[in-house]
Formats: structure tokens, C-alpha cells, sequence
């Protein structure tokens, strides 16, 4: 008996000082094993892991999609098999680990998984790559290195809410085709991590991924960064490649369409149905291979009402469409989003927050989150520079106030409280005010847009802006 206690305790400490990560379940799922290796692998604490089940300790898995559970059901090894995912802490992970059951007199007992971290030999791979196709395109003109960036996947997307698993299982679904798609959602959802995990999970990842703001460019310039110029198309014009061309056999990203004006979206239709582009002050036609996925920040059915987005792109664009909720519609999710920040900030800032008030978590729900889960991020971010390292709570205090006061209390609460000591006329010039800061933050200070949304004159909310001064 005492042999097998000093075996235990030899293979315990083999195992923890061992310079790859090891896991170790048993035939239920039930965490034997997890040294310190892995846990910083995947961003957590080898305290919380052992003795959890697999699947309850990263839900996203299912005994179908788990190698160590697909190892203890079949008793079959799985070999060297190369993974990239995302950890807790938010940060893509490059593996090649070996899952092979545990057998005892015949039955599986478990199963134990082995992974070595192949993060920085992938990075440099991928650096190595990137130069030599920079080198390769430098005469050329071909797009700067950080418009290539590929970040996002399916597993960055957090939350439990129905309508945005739906999302998520539409643009799963979406990642395997290479029709259009149309994502609406509204500003700070994550319609950009939706489009680059379509990318990233489909069938052109290899390929670019180049993403452009119509609202941040001037129709004058877009056009050219769209199509592309030939010297002498306009006065300073030099032959340059466009965003089209660039994303050849890839993706490209039109965020914001229907900021776009009517006339280049005509054009941006001519290029979707026929497949040709051409420079501007150029004669030929050059065919492009691009996957479009366009982004609105309003409901497109209003944006074609309000004549920001022409009918026929968008049926060209619709073929597959997402709606992704905003946070005041995943209400349900403000913990676990809350809790995913302060472990990434965790790391990022050097700090050991393991949990948030439940004060704030009940202010947080009652609060209407216009800049949604950007926002949020934001405020936890804020909160986390405040603490100092040996504190463990995040604490309503810690918020800076002037952040704080918007969570103070719902504004339809606020207004029945003020109309026992306010006029009428003067807190509906109040509802109003609230309104129309909404309004355009929501619409990102854009005067038209904002005055589009509210159904008045564009002169008219210049004038009221002016009056709320």
C-alpha cells in the first residue's frame, strides 16, 4: 500500500513539473489529472479544474466534440492533432496533442490528453509567410499588413442568450457557402467578429479577410479604395489595386452599407452581378472572386424606407441574413460577459479579480447598454485599472463615478419621480434631450443619420442640439 502512495506522489510530481500539458479525466468525465502547464495553456486555475467535468468546465463542448471524452467512448487514441481555439483569457492558443485511453485489466478508465503549445512557432510561421507575401505584392500596392489581420472565431462569441445562439448557428451554417451575407446589428454587438469568424471557419480562410468602413471614408475616396485607379484618372491619380482585387479569392468586409451613397452603392451592384470591376479612369474590365459580407447598423428594412440602402443591393446582399441581439436583449448574458472581461484584464493588467458585486450585476441590468457589449467591455476595463492587485471583488466603488451615474436608475423610474416636482412641458423637453443623445451616439455623432432615425429635419435637430446646449 505504501509503494502505491510513493508511485502516487512520484507520478504527481512528474506530472506537474512535466514541460508539456497533461489532463486527465476518468470513464464519466471527471478531472484527475491538470497540471500547471495546461492550466496556463487555457487560462485557468488548476484548482477550479480538478475533479469538474470536462463538460462543465468548458461548456462549448459536447462528448461528440471533446477528444478526451470521444477517447474514453471509442478506447481509440487521437494522434498529434493540431488545434488553435481560443482560452479563457481570451487568447488564441496553437496545440498538437495525443489523447489516448486509460485501460485497466481490459476496461477504459479514463483517458489522458497531452498538448505542447505551438503558439510562437505558429506566429512565426505566419510572420514568416506574411513578410514574404508583403515582399512578393510591395510593387504592386497590395494592401498593409494590418488590414489582413485575422483575429475572430466562433469561440470568441460568448453568450448563452436563444437569439444569439441562432446567430451563431445561421452563420456557422453561413461559413461553409460563399453567398453574401447581411449582418445587422447595432453599434458594439460584434458584427465584425461575426464576419471574421464566417471567414475564419469557412472555406476561404486561407485567403484574405479585409474589412472597410464606408461611414469613416468620403464617397470620393472610397470609390478608388473600393475599385481601385489608374494613372492619370484623376488629377494626382497613380495606378493602385483596390480593396477587390486585393481580397482576391477572399473575403471583404463592408461595414456600415447603408452609410454608403446610392450612387456607389449602384455601383457596388453592377460589381456583385456581373463580377467585373473596373479602375477609375481605367477601360478594362478586371474580374474579381471576393465573398461580401455587408454589416448596417439599423434595421435594413427601415434603412430602405429612410432611402439609406437601395432595395435591389440589398436583396443581393440578403442571401443570408443575421440579426445579432443587442445587450439589452441578453440580459441574461451580463455575467458571464462581465466575468470573461475581468479574466482577460486579469491578464492583461496584472491583476487577481475573481468575481464582481452582485450590486453591480443588478445595476448593470437595469441599464440600457447604448454602446452594448463595446460598452461594457469599456466599463470593466475602466473598473480594473482602479483595483489594486491583492483585491479579489470587483466593487461598485471601483467604477469611476462619472461612468457610474448611468446605472444609477432606470429612466422611465426617473421620469415618474420627477413629474411630482417637474412640469410637464419641462421633463418632456428632458425625455426629449435623453432621446436625441441616445439617438446619435447610437448613430456614431452622424448629424443625417441621426435626423433620419428621429423622422425630422436634418435643420431641425441642428437647432434643438443647439437649444440643449
Amino acid at each position: 500500500m505504501l509503494d502505491k502512495q510513493i508511485d502516487g506522489i512520484l507520478l504527481q510530481k512528474i506530472l506537474q513539473h512535466s514541460n508539456v500539458g497533461i489532463h486527465a479525466i476518468d470513464e464519466e468525465g471527471y478531472t484527475l489529472v491538470y497540471n500547471q502547464i495546461m492550466a496556463k495553456l487555457e487560462g485557468l486555475e488548476a484548482e477550479y479544474v480538478i475533479g469538474k467535468n470536462v463538460l462543465d468546465i468548458f461548456p462549448s463542448l459536447n462528448p461528440n466534440t471533446s477528444t478526451l471524452m470521444k477517447v474514453v467512448k471509442s478506447g481509440q487514441a487521437i494522434l498529434n492533432k493540431v488545434q488553435t481555439y481560443v482560452n479563457f483569457k481570451g487568447f488564441s492558443i496553437t496545440t498538437i496533442s495525443s489523447t489516448i485511453p486509460l485501460i485497466d485489466d481490459g476496461r477504459i478508465i479514463g483517458a489522458i490528453e497531452i498538448a505542447n503549445n505551438m503558439t510562437n512557432l505558429k506566429l512565426l510561421s505566419e510572420q514568416i509567410l506574411e513578410l514574404q507575401s508583403e515582399l512578393n505584392s510591395s510593387k504592386t500596392g497590395q494592401i498593409s499588413k494590418e488590414f489582413k489581420i485575422k483575429k475572430y472565431y466562433f469561440s470568441n462569441i460568448i453568450g448563452r442568450n436563444k437569439d444569439l445562439s441562432m446567430a451563431k448557428k445561421i452563420a456557422k451554417k453561413a461559413s461553409k457557402t460563399s453567398s453574401s451575407v447581411l449582418i445587422y446589428g447595432e453599434t458594439g454587438t460584434g458584427k465584425e467578429m461575426f464576419a471574421q469568424s464566417i471567414h475564419n471557419d469557412g472555406i476561404r480562410r486561407n485567403k484574405p479577410f479585409i474589412a472597410q468602413n464606408c461611414a469613416a471614408i468620403p464617397e470620393s475616396l472610397l470609390e478608388g479604395i473600393l475599385f481601385g485607379t489608374e494613372k492619370g484618372g484623376f488629377t494626382g491619380a497613380v495606378q493602385r489595386k483596390g480593396i477587390f482585387e486585393q481580397a482576391r479569392d477572399g473575403t471583404l468586409l463592408l461595414d456600415e452599407i447603408n452609410s454608403m451613397s446610392l450612387s456607389l452603392q449602384a455601383k457596388l451592384l453592377r460589381v456583385l452581378q456581373e463580377g467585373y470591376i473596373r479602375r477609375i479612369g481605367g477601360t478594362k474590365d478586371i474580374p474579381v472572386n471576393v465573398r461580401i459580407i455587408a454589416t448596417t447598423n439599423e434595421d435594413p428594412i427601415k434603412a430602405m424606407e429612410n432611402g439609406t440602402l437601395r432595395k435591389d443591393l440589398y436583396y443581393r446582399l440578403c442571401v443570408i441574413n443575421i440579426r445579432i441581439p443587442s445587450l439589452r436583449e441578453r440580459l441574461e448574458d451580463l455575467e458571464l460577459l462581465s466575468k470573461h472581461f475581468i479574466d482577460k484584464y486579469n491578464y492583461l493588467l496584472n491583476k487577481n479579480i475573481v468575481d464582481i458585486q452582485s450590486d453591480v450585476l443588478k445595476e448593470f441590468r437595469q441599464y440600457s447598454w447604448p454602446g452594448n457589449i463595446r460598452e461594457l467591455e469599456n466599463f470593466i476595463e475602466s473598473a480594473m485599472n482602479m483595483v489594486s492587485k491583492d483585491e479579489q471583488i470587483l466593487k461598485k466603488e471601483d467604477f469611476l463615478s462619472a461612468n457610474f451615474t448611468s446605472f444609477k436608475e432606470p429612466k422611465e423610474q426617473k421620469y415618474i419621480r420627477q413629474l411630482k416636482t417637474q412640469s410637464l412641458p419641462s421633463l418632456l423637453e428632458e425625455m426629449e434631450k435623453d432621446i436625441i443623445s441616445n439617438i446619435l451616439e447610437l448613430n456614431n455623432n452622424n448629424i443625417t443619420n441621426t435626423a433620419k432615425a428621429l423622422g425630422i429635419k436634418r435643420q431641425t435637430l441642428q437647432y434643438k442640439l443647439k437649444k440643449f446646449k
